[in-house]
């Protein structure tokens, strides 16, 4: 019973933070439920991913489990140039955090990214490289050499 609870509230926070979106058109509507197929499709096939364990306990509850984000709040991490693009910009708003308005596939977000300088090197370089290799993405590998790089600045 107690379970229930926790679900009801969980499923009240989300719809409400929600509640601001706008209906998509029919083409967008077609559009999500395909990249929602290939996505499902990726994820399984990352499954085993080292970086899927972090990503699952630190980011998709802002992220969500497809990489989708939340309209308006937190962006998407599929097929952005935020993720496929600098590494090293990609790591320091992973290390530092980062709060205001970005712009990301045409559509404004103004949430909050907490720092995560509390993961490990490898931590970081996992999450990113599910994240670069995920959702539609397929960026190149992080190494830890290259948060070491950026975290030691």
């Amino acid at each position: 019973m107690k379970n229930k609870g926790i679900l009801f509230l969980l499923l009240a926070i989300f719809l409400g933070a929600c509640s601001g979106r706008k209906q998509n058109s029919s083409e967008q509507s077609a559009q999500s439920q395909i990249q929602s197929t290939e996505n499902t499709k990726e994820l399984s096939s990352m499954a085993n991913h080292p970086g899927k364990k972090v990503y699952d306990s630190v980011c998709l509850v802002c992220h969500m489990a497809d990489g989708a984000g939340i309209r308006g709040m937190h962006p998407p991490l599929a097929k952005t140039d935020w993720v496929n693009g600098d590494k090293e910009r990609l790591i320091e708003i992973t290390l530092n955090g980062m709060s205001g308005k970005i712009e990301v596939n045409g559509q404004t977000y103004n949430g909050l990214m907490p720092p995560h300088s509390h993961l490990s090197d490898k931590q970081i370089a996992d999450v990113l490289t599910y994240v670069r290799q995920s959702f539609g993405n397929s960026a190149s590998e992080i190494t830890v050499e290259e948060v070491q790089k950026v975290r030691n600045k």
